[in-house]
Parts: C-alpha cells; sequence; structure tokens
C-alpha cells in the first residue's frame, strides 16, 4: 500500500515535471525520502534528470549553475532541520542574479514544531527577503489526494520562480520559491505507482510595454552592459549610435560598438566626460568607474531591469524601465547625423583598441632580451635572420611562466561559443575584462553578489546541462583562484553512477587571496597581518587533492604548456593548476 506521503510526492514530482522542470538535485535524508525515492522513479521513466549530492550547499549551487544554463527553474531538495539552512547561499545568489530555483524542504509535521523535537526548526520564511512566495504544506494524512490542487500549486511554484504568476503575466522578479512539504511516517513506501504524464509548460508573456529611447541629435549616449545583459545590449547600442561599454559576464562583449579598455576612456574627460545619458543593461560589478560615472552630475541615466534582476541604480535617480525600443527624434535623422554618430563611437572603439593593443605589445616584451634593432649591423639582416629572430622570441615566450594577463588571454582565446566559460570571483575575473577583445561566446558567472562560494558546483551545472542539451557542446571551463576552488572543494565530489562532465577548472594559484593586496589598507597596514587575515596563506597540494576526488590533474607553469593543458581532450573533469606569483 502506497503511503500518504509517498502518494502526495509522486503527485507533486509529477506536476512539477508536468509544468517544465527537468533537473533535480537532492542531498540524502530521513525525512525527504519519500521525495527523494519518487524522484528517482521519475528519472528511470525518462521524465526527470537527478542529481545527487552529501552536501545541501553543493547541491543548491549545482542547481543553480543547471538553472543559469537552461532557464528553467530546477527544484532542490533537502530534509529538516539545518539541511535548509545550508541552501542559504545558492538562493541569495538566484536572488540577485534572478535565477528561478525551486526549494523543496521537507519538513516535520504541526505538531512536532515547537516542542523541541529533533531536526525541527521554523523552515518557512527561513529565507526572509530572499524568496518572495513561500508555501507551508501540510503533511498528507490518510485518504485521496487532491491531484488537482496539487497541481495548481506546483504550477503556481514555477511560473513564480520564473518571474510570474499562474494566470500567464510575466513582470515579477524571477528567482528562487520554496515549497516546505510536511510529512509524517510513515514517511515513504516501496511501492512507486507514476502518475500518468500531462505535460503543460508554463508559458509567460511580458505585461510592461517597452519604454521608447531616443537617437540623440547630439551625440553623448553611452550604453553599459553589465554581468547577464545578454545580446540586446548590443542591439540598442547599435541603433542608438553609442560606444558600448560591456563587462566580460554581460553576453554583450562583441559587435562593431564594443570598447576595449574601457576603465582609461571612461577616466579621460575627452572621452568619459563628455557621456551625458547612459543606459545600462544587467549588474556591472568590476570596474569603479561605472559607479563614478552613473552618480556624475548631469547625467541623465535610463536602467533596463532585467526579469528577475534587481535594478542597478548607485544615484538612487535613474529611470528604470522593463524594455527600451529605439526611435528616432520627431524631426528625424538624417545622413548628417548618422556621421556623427559613427564619429563619436569611432572614437571610442579605436582609441580603445589602440590601448588595449598597446597594453599587449608592452606584455609580450622581454625585459631581460636586447631589442634586436639596437644590434650592430641589424639594418642589413636578411629576412631569413629576421624570421629566425622572431620565431625564437616566439620560443623565448612559450617557456615563460604564466602572468595573469596570459592565463587570461589563453582561455579566452581557446573558447567558442559551443564552449562554455564560467569565472570565480577573484583577480582573474577582472583581468580578463580588462584585457580581452570581443568575442561572442557564452559566460556566466555569481554576480549576483559576487561571492566565491559555489562556483565548482555551478560550473557542473552548466557543464552537465550544456552537455545534456547539445550534443555539440563543448568544454566547459571555470577560471577560479585557488581560495575559491578550496571553498567549494567539496563540490569536486562526484558520487558513483553520477554524470561526470566535460570540466576544466583552471587554478590561478598563488598561495592566497592576493585580490586583498589591491585594498587602499595594504599600504598602511602591518604585512604581517595582511598576510595571515587577508591574504590566507595555505600549501594545499592541489594534485592530491584532484587525487583523492578522482579527478585528472594538470599543472602548467609556462604558456606552452598552458595552451597544451586547455586544447587536450579530457573524459572527465580535470584540474589544471597554473602558479602564479602573488
Amino acid at each position: 500500500m502506497t503511503s500518504p506521503s509517498t502518494e502526495y510526492a509522486l503527485s507533486l514530482l509529477a506536476s512539477l515535471a508536468d509544468a517544465g522542470v527537468r533537473d533535480v538535485v537532492l542531498s540524502p535524508g530521513s525525512r525527504s525520502q519519500a521525495l527523494a525515492l519518487a524522484a528517482a522513479e521519475f528519472e528511470t521513466a525518462g521524465r526527470l534528470t537527478v542529481h545527487v549530492r552529501i552536501d545541501e550547499r553543493s547541491g543548491g549551487f549545482l542547481a543553480l549553475g543547471l538553472a543559469a544554463e537552461t532557464g528553467v527553474p530546477s527544484v532542490v531538495i533537502t530534509t529538516s532541520g539545518t539541511a535548509v539552512a545550508n541552501l542559504h547561499p545558492a538562493v541569495l545568489e538566484a536572488h540577485h542574479s534572478g535565477v528561478p530555483l525551486i526549494v523543496l524542504s521537507a519538513d516535520r509535521p504541526l505538531e512536532m514544531r515547537g516542542i523541541g523535537a529533533n531536526q525541527t526548526t521554523v523552515q518557512p520564511g527561513l529565507f526572509a527577503s530572499a524568496v518572495g512566495w513561500v508555501r507551508d504544506v501540510e503533511a498528507p494524512r490518510s485518504g485521496p489526494i487532491d491531484h488537482e490542487a496539487v497541481r495548481t500549486l506546483a504550477r503556481e511554484a514555477v511560473a513564480e520562480a520564473l518571474g510570474g504568476d499562474s494566470h500567464g503575466a510575466l513582470g515579477r522578479s524571477r528567482g528562487p520559491v520554496q515549497l516546505n512539504v510536511a510529512f509524517r511516517e510513515p514517511l515513504s513506501s516501496g511501492e512507486q505507482s507514476l502518475p500518468a504524464a500531462r505535460p503543460e509548460p508554463i508559458e509567460l508573456a511580458p505585461t510592461a510595454a517597452p519604454t521608447a529611447l531616443e537617437v540623440d541629435t547630439d551625440p553623448a549616449t553611452l550604453v553599459v552592459a553589465g554581468h547577464a545583459a545578454g545580446p540586446e545590449a548590443e542591439a540598442v547600442a547599435r541603433a542608438l549610435g553609442a560606444p558600448l561599454v560591456a563587462e566580460v559576464s554581460s553576453g554583450a562583449r562583441f559587435g562593431p560598438h564594443l570598447v576595449s579598455s574601457y576603465r582609461a576612456l571612461l577616466d579621460d574627460p575627452d572621452f568619459g566626460g563628455r557621456v551625458r545619458r547612459v543606459v545600462v543593461f544587467g549588474h556591472p560589478t568590476l570596474s569603479r568607474q561605472i559607479p563614478s560615472l552613473l552618480t556624475r552630475d548631469g547625467i541623465e541615466v535610463v536602467v533596463v531591469r532585467a526579469a528577475g534582476a534587481e535594478a542597478y541604480d548607485p544615484s538612487r535617480s535613474a529611470r528604470v524601465v522593463e524594455a527600451v525600443e529605439v526611435s528616432r527624434a520627431s524631426s528625424g535623422a538624417g545622413s548628417t547625423d548618422d556621421a556623427v554618430h559613427r564619429a563619436w563611437v569611432g572614437r571610442w572603439v579605436h582609441t580603445g583598441r589602440r590601448l588595449l593593443e598597446a597594453e599587449a605589445e608592452a606584455a609580450r616584451q622581454d625585459p631581460d632580451q636586447t631589442d634586436a634593432t639596437t644590434v650592430e649591423g641589424a639594418s642589413d639582416r636578411s629576412e631569413a635572420a629576421e624570421q629566425a629572430e622572431f620565431l625564437r622570441r616566439e620560443v623565448q615566450l612559450l617557456r615563460r611562466p604564466v602572468t595573469r594577463r596570459a592565463l587570461a588571454e589563453a582561455l579566452w582565446r581557446v573558447s567558442w561559443p559551443h564552449d562554455r566559460l564560467v569565472l570565480g570571483a577573484s583577480r582573474l575575473i577582472r583581468e580578463l575584462d580588462q584585457v580581452v577583445p570581443g568575442k561572442k561566446i557564452p559566460v556566466h558567472a555569481n554576480r549576483g553578489l559576487a561571492g566565491i562560494d559555489g562556483t565548482i558546483a555551478t560550473a557542473t551545472g552548466i557543464a552537465l546541462a550544456s552537455q545534456r542539451d547539445d550534443p555539440a557542446a563543448g568544454t566547459t571551463r571555470v577560471l577560479v583562484g585557488d581560495l575559491t576552488l578550496l571553498h567549494d572543494v567539496g563540490s569536486m565530489l562526484l558520487g558513483l553512477g553520477e554524470t561526470r562532465p566535460r570540466l576544466q577548472v583552471v587554478v590561478g594559484n598563488d598561495g592566497g587571496g592576493t585580490i586583498f593586496d589591491g585594498l587602499e589598507v595594504a599600504a598602511t597596514a602591518s604585512p604581517e597581518a595582511m598576510t595571515r587575515v587577508q591574504f590566507t596563506p595555505h600549501e594545499v597540494d592541489l594534485a592530491a587533492l584532484a587525487l583523492a576526488y578522482g579527478w585528472r590533474y594538470v599543472e602548467a607553469a609556462t604558456r606552452a604548456e598552458l595552451d597544451q593543458a586547455l586544447v587536450a581532450r579530457y573524459d572527465g573533469p580535470v584540474v589544471i593548476e597554473v602558479p602564479l606569483s602573488r
């Protein structure tokens, strides 16, 4: 006989799958056993994909990565007590990034709450303002389950996670929701009879009309694309005749209006000083120049708030809109206006490119080598001698240790649209943002709160989803600092039976948190104190660590070794350690 707990779990998961959910992440536990065993049956039937992680924090970020890649809410199942609290970091990131997530937390029934029962706490509302939709479901009792009520509840949860409502209207914030379901004993039964599939995916329609943005007659507009801005930012920049400043994880770092070396230009009165209107997409987080520009007097700021994300408005005075469409002024715009806009964009684009090329050339120079043009008789050298000299320098360059810039450039160079690139919160994402040119490739990062936690788990979710859904999908590469890796090292544990994706974890290892060396206080604080409490040095053997978790390990100490490691084909996950100087 099927227990009420099992019958309810089967009905709920069937309804979630019918509403479009594809992925369930779960961690083992007693109170959640009916949900976990039902999920396994749905996977066997091909109606859900199940991912098992022993650590709920890793499970939460894995679900985040799956949802970030697919755009579909993932379900993460936990048992009661501290298990639910371990999801809080991932829930916060999902909230601030606008990633759809359904927390399905198992709980004790009402009669066990508030009496000191084991593994019992106040779970509904545990995530406070990070979760705007919570339902506390009473433990099912003996008797028929109201399957239509369960179906309605599941559809509401999926719609709310996607930023809409059960009536199909889109306009709220995407993000995490919580279904807290209590269970009484018997907590499950062995009999599992799956309800018939009744697929009816949630479809949401926008309710807000787009706001008109007029092309300025006197060009002074700049488009800023922060994290997760998407390709719309690039299209709007072209339509407005405006330069485009696009962070590396914006999804808009491409196109003819893209500005390189934008920090220097924003600091320049002849460029940043002439901006009078800024249109912001996404969440800029990687420079001080952008918030400084947006809070400057005389700047009109228009923020296009993506569904589910907070409006980025450091001035607290921006015009926040849901969508935009570009229009010409009523007086029209002729070829003269277009030429003026081309000149405005061209100055930004060409100057930025020259700055980037100059910086790249300076980085290639080896100060220990004599300039060939100063050698006696150099002007009379043959073409063959010049070619030999060029090749000698190239070989020497490949033998040099890897710098942060070289690491950033190499990773960007080998990644293509069928790959995925995930960037951890460290110095290295800023390095990429400063030095890599435009390229239309998928880049992910947890920039909602820009924390280092959960990066390996998030990247694993992105790799699993992309490689499952696209047979031609390439490699997922995640670039992290050593502390980012160590903070999420538990996510390297892939249990028996779990899919092992093509995942390269590229670790820039400088022995600690060198990002803190850039703090202003570092110039005056005790070096010993800064080292101990900010840099936090370590001597972890990453090769042994990889071996312990069953991963491949490669050390890439030179540029040639790095290039070879990044393009090699690995059957499963690999750690590529790149030693860096502090």
